[in-house]
């Protein structure tokens, strides 16, 4: 395989160049609460009438907006809402989890347009780096050339230190430390010529949440997110903050103890690998759990149990984490059904509770809304979020 299909692409919809900042404000603005006519994006920007109209016209026209139905008032002329346009960008974004890749491409909107899925016993680099080649090449084929043209890059979302989980799923030592030389960016130059973005995948899967799904109700919050190992994000000031090595928000590494009181890591006592265990000691499948849609309904005497402990390990690291930041609310997701979410959100919320809150506020317990595609589309979103949207959006209330 050539990889043709994806070379040649990195022009495409970055010949106009970085955005300017009133540029990436206005699409922030639009991005973060819908559709809104110039006249009410120069009140809530700070920019003149006329600036906001000059910039909305130069987006229209790259492509990235589109026009709305006008809007009639009692008086004067209707007013046009301008709203992104979905066909404008699109991404590629590429989760790297434990027992499976997930490779999506999303739109400007963040919805998933293409998705293939890769399952496997133990993420080896030549097998993840097969799986993204032959993926890209196989998506590209399926869309229109003018949609190729608009691709912007690709995001990979991976765990920080992925090299470090040989012990925990039993992949050959020799073949999975390689991921510790390996620079990933420079590896998918080897076949594709778009930007590459490499972002910590609890981060992408906040970041998933923050822009397309309950992000615009909280201004600071903790995003825990539990895959094969739990991790998490946190966001300040309605940003998602990645801290000074991109691994702001390692959730994962909150202290817990263990049965006998030994030190262990939330990692190691609320995570689906946990759950995976249960399976395998039962004598029963555990790939049920990767499985696309996903389905636990046989699995009831084993899940409820999971979620039983696992809620109360969150209950405790809910108010770790408040006890640094005032974050006003616990959003929990994960890579489980909509109904196990719902269930283990509702048990986090009383056995809070019950724990110990002196000197601090308890936060809203709330369930996140992206579910199990949130890392690979926060991946995605990554390289659209560096290139049209702004790094902070503080500011960009429209109230």
């Amino acid at each position: 395989m050539d990889g043709s299909k994806i070379r040649g692409l990195s022009g495409g919809v970055n010949q106009s160049g970085v955005r300017n900042h009133n540029e990436r404000l206005l699409l922030s603005m639009l991005q973060r609460h819908g559709a809104m006519p110039g006249i009410d994006l120069a009140r809530h920007s700070g920019l003149s009438p006329q600036t906001v109209s000059v910039i909305l016209r130069k987006l229209e026209k790259d492509g990235l907006l589109r026009r709305g139905d006008p809007i009639r008032g009692k008086v004067g002329k209707p007013s046009m809402p301008m709203a992104l346009n979905p066909d404008g960008v699109f991404s590629f974004g590429l989760k790297i989890g434990r027992r499976s890749a997930d490779l999506v491409l999303i739109d400007f909107m963040g919805v998933i347009r293409h998705e293939l899925n890769k399952t496997y016993s133990y993420p080896i680099p030549d097998t993840v780096f097969e799986f993204l080649q032959e993926g890209l090449d196989t998506i590209a084929s399926r869309m229109s050339e003018g949609d190729r043209r608009r691709l912007c890059g690709i995001g990979i979302a991976a765990p920080f230190e992925l090299w470090k989980w040989h012990d925990l799923v039993g992949a050959p030592s020799e073949e999975f430390q390689a991921w510790q030389h390996i620079n990933i960016a420079q590896e998918v130059t080897r076949f594709s010529d778009l930007p590459v973005s490499i972002v910590n995948d609890a981060t992408a899967a906040c970041r998933a949440e923050h822009l397309f799904g309950r992000g615009n109700e909280f201004r600071d919050y903790a995003h825990f997110f539990i895959g094969s190992f739990a991790g998490g994000g946190i966001v300040l000031n309605n940003t998602v903050f990645e801290g000074n090595q991109g691994n702001a928000g390692a959730l994962g590494s909150l202290r817990s103890t263990g049965p006998l009181g030994e030190s262990r890591q939330l990692v190691d006592v609320a995570s689906l690998h946990l759950l995976e265990g249960r399976l395998i000691e039962a004598g029963l499948n555990p790939e049920v759990l990767w499985r696309h849609p996903q389905d636990w309904s046989t699995l009831t005497r084993y899940v409820d149990p999971w979620i039983g402990e696992t809620a109360q390990e969150l209950a405790k690291a809910a108010l770790s984490v408040c006890s640094v930041i005032d974050f006003e609310a616990i959003l929990i997701d994960g890579s489980f059904p909509e109904d196990v979410r719902t269930e283990l959100v509702e048990r986090v919320q009383r056995y809070l509770v019950n724990q110990d809150t002196r000197g601090l506020i308890p936060p809203q317990i709330v369930q996140g809304h992206v579910g199990e595609k949130a890392r690979s589309i926060g991946a995605a979103s990554t390289p659209i979020f560096n290139l049209f949207l702004l790094n902070t959006n503080a500011g960009l209330s429209a109230n």
